[in-house]
């Protein structure tokens, strides 16, 4: 939480300094200012004194580094000092700007305290709450700076929550639940088909997947159309809902790696975080979520290695690994996305190890037929957000490799996992679109101010793009009005 009160007390103070300018330890005596001057030799990310009887924290923000590598250093910084806060149960802070900082760099620093601030403890009996407030005045951040970043924290906890449930609570019906309590009091309408809706639909991929389970799967719609809204055709973000992954028949042979696929459903949770975010924030663009929820289960009427399904867009598939189920049900929920005349589609997905394996954590791979300026604004947004993105090409060869001899497509090849997968769903689509395979999704180990298991990728990302497609829109209006008045 971030709040404006410069009459409240608080239990430390954290100031932002650069020590390569001169007179900005003035606010310390002599011997504190020699204190700090012998720290920073040590190269120490922060350096604590008391003054006064209270806790001051001086961070130095000067760098070597600039623009995008700057600010995901002080979100860095921000997490290291978000540690000894926890560590030390400083729970209410002061930040202080010594130097004329930036404000999106004073923005990022406090973004990587607020975004550290997180816990999953729901099934833990004894809790170990901590929760940070931080003060800073208008001259740091202003209010709508820190409107945003609460909103953006609050819509990656609910993302990481979604996440880290476990499928004992988080079935597709629980889903489709949680989708509507998250977004009640916000203006998006959520609509939830039921099994028998996805029947009469025809949804073949979706419909396949879930077989093995004892229960249904659904499909959800979350639509975001503000009446300000400056685009017509819908932005469409899909998330892949797979609740838990077993394989199915194909049961997964690597060591261990069943032991996180509660995951599986982090592109459904991106979505949701995403939606919530671009709504809270009131931002003025027509966004739609579509989520198909299944889970891959090897129950007794599973579909078998080597059986056929029709898809939703009548299309035959030779399921040869019911392990590649993601890409079956994102394929129905991509033909869907036709009926809505979109100006892009983006999915998100845990699709391939082979992303996980190419890529590691720090990035996700992307896929791309939209135009290049779109994949470029894509890219910035990653960039700015460190939620980077490496693209990998859809050539026309790799259809080769998912044509089968019996159906009209096959699931899986034996060769380039991720690209393949994302070249089986452009099948499924006749519009711009953006494939996002998103290897940093969940990780096993702390990662920085991600955290540890779900990291909630994407949806900084998604918030700072359609944020900037709404300035590009604004700004254009601006320009053809004032051309428009000089002319005249």
């Amino acid at each position: 939480m971030l709040i404006t009160d410069n009459k409240k007390e608080t239990e430390a103070q954290v100031i932002l300094f650069n020590s390569k300018e001169k007179n900005l330890l003035n606010f310390l005596d002599e011997e504190e200012q020699e204190i700090v001057l012998k720290n920073l030799k040590l190269n120490l990310p922060f350096i604590t004194l008391k003054m006064h009887q209270q806790t001051i924290i001086a961070v130095d923000v000067s760098s070597n580094k600039q623009g995008n590598d700057l600010k995901e250093a002080l979100r860095i910084k921000g997490y290291q000092v978000y540690q000894f806060l926890k560590d030390h149960k400083i729970n209410t802070v002061r930040l202080i700007s010594q130097t004329p900082l930036e404000k999106k760099l004073s923005k990022a620093f406090v973004e990587g305290c607020l975004l550290s601030n997180y816990s999953f403890d729901k099934y833990i009996k004894e809790k170990n709450k901590y929760l940070l407030t931080i003060y800073a005045s208008g001259s740091i951040l202003n209010n709508k700076d820190k409107q945003e970043l609460n909103t953006i924290c609050e819509a990656v906890r609910i993302t990481k929550d979604l996440v880290n449930e476990p499928y004992s609570y988080l079935n597709a019906v629980q889903l489709s639940n949680d989708i509507k309590q998250y977004t009640k009091s916000l203006p998006i309408k959520v609509t939830v088909w039921n099994e028998a809706k996805i029947k009469s639909e025809k949804m073949g991929g979706i419909l396949a997947v879930n077989k093995g389970s004892s229960l249904p799967p659904t499909f959800n719609i979350l639509t975001y159309q503000p009446q300000n809204a400056i685009n017509k055709q819908p932005l469409v973000l899909v998330g892949k809902g797979v609740v838990f992954d077993t394989g199915g028949l194909s049961l997964k042979p690597t060591t261990n790696s069943m032991d996180m696929m509660k995951c599986d459903m982090a592109g459904a949770a991106t979505v949701v975080g995403s939606l919530f975010a671009i709504a809270k924030l009131n931002l003025p663009y027509y966004v739609v979520g579509l989520i198909p929820a299944v889970e891959n289960r090897p129950g007794y009427e599973a579909v078998c290695p080597g059986d056929i399904i029709t898809m939703y867009d009548k299309t035959t598939v030779e399921v040869l690994n019911t392990d590649a189920e993601g890409r079956l049900i994102l394929a129905d929920a991509l033909h869907y996305a036709k009926r809505l005349k979109p100006n892009l589609v983006i999915d998100f997905a845990t699709l391939t190890g082979a992303a996980v394996r190419a890529v590691g954590k720090e990035a996700a791979v992307i896929m791309s037929t939209a135009p290049k300026e779109i994949v470029k604004k894509v890219k910035n947004a990653g960039n700015k957000t460190a939620e980077r993105t490496v693209e990998f090409p859809l050539w026309d060869e790799y259809a080769q490799y998912m044509k089968s001899d019996i159906a009209d497509l096959k699931n899986v090849s034996s060769e380039a996992g991720a690209i393949t997968a994302g070249k089986f769903l452009q099948h499924f689509t006749n519009y711009p679109w953006i494939h996002f395979d998103i290897a940093p999704a969940f990780v096993n180990s702390p990662y920085n101010y991600r955290g540890k298991y779900a990291t909630a990728y994407g949806v900084r990302l998604m918030c700072k793009f359609v944020k900037n497609l709404t300035k590009d829109v604004q700004q254009n209006k601006k320009r053809k009005n004032t051309n428009r008045n000089k002319s005249r």
